[in-house]
């Protein structure tokens, strides 16, 4: 498609519009990682399922307030000591690492709190997020739209004229929150591990607003202006 040139007859003005709102997150993501250690490669792997177990129930047991629960990784690994000339197994590690993710931030600190208390399970987060679908992808696009026409006008009016159409519309940025962002002091991510917990009262975490932007680029024809 040829690109319209601007001539005296219908002069152009192009225009870059952006639409910028804070939300309150939808998701909160916790990483998990539960270990263990022994001197018998069957009695680690055991314990390990048992503890991989507990923390699934805990999770599972928030119900609908899930919104996805995925184990990332296992391993189990044998522990070597020089011994003379050769090398002996001194003990076994394993450790599985799972993700989830909660759409009920009340539960969520209650949870925490919990999964922190079992042994050899540490808990790390949250990061808060915006679903892909969420609208307000959408409304920051409209107001990055709004805006570039508000602006166009703006120019047109200075000559003393008006916006007569549309020619092209371009997206200049995808409309998408930074990258999520943990919780946390002192700017780093909040760790919890299970030392000394106890009954401790559920943690009051309070969610991170998320910021979502979307950039337009416009071009309009502009009626001419009596200059």
């Amino acid at each position: 498609m040829t690109q319209e040139h601007a001539t005296p007859e219908a002069p152009q003005v192009t225009v870059r519009g952006e639409g910028r709102l804070e939300v309150e997150p939808e998701l909160a993501r916790i990483w998990l990682t539960v270990s263990a250690r022994g001197a018998d490669r069957a009695e680690t792997l055991t314990d390990l399922t048992r503890r991989n177990t507990r923390v699934l129930d805990l999770v599972k047991a928030l119900g609908d307030a899930v919104e996805k629960l995925e184990t990332g990784s296992f391993s189990l690994a044998p522990e070597l000591t020089r011994k003379g000339r050769g090398e002996r197994v001194h003990a076994y590690t394993g450790r599985v690492r799972v993700t989830a993710e909660l759409t009920d931030f009340t539960a969520l600190g209650e949870l925490v709190t919990r999964l922190a208390d079992l042994e050899m399970t540490s808990v790390e987060g949250p990061w808060w997020d915006l679903r892909p679908t969420s609208p307000a992808y959408a409304e920051a696009r409209r107001l990055a739209v709004e805006e570039a026409v508000q602006r166009a006008r703006a120019y047109a009016a200075a000559l003393g004229t008006s916006l007569a159409s549309l020619l092209e519309l371009s997206d200049a940025g995808l409309a998408q929150p930074p990258m999520p962002r943990r919780a946390g002091f002192a700017g780093s991510a909040v760790a919890y591990a299970a030392e000394a917990v106890g009954e401790t009262p559920a943690l009051d975490l309070e969610p991170q607003r998320q910021t979502v932007t979307a950039e337009v680029v416009a071009r309009f024809t502009m009626r001419p202006p009596a200059l």
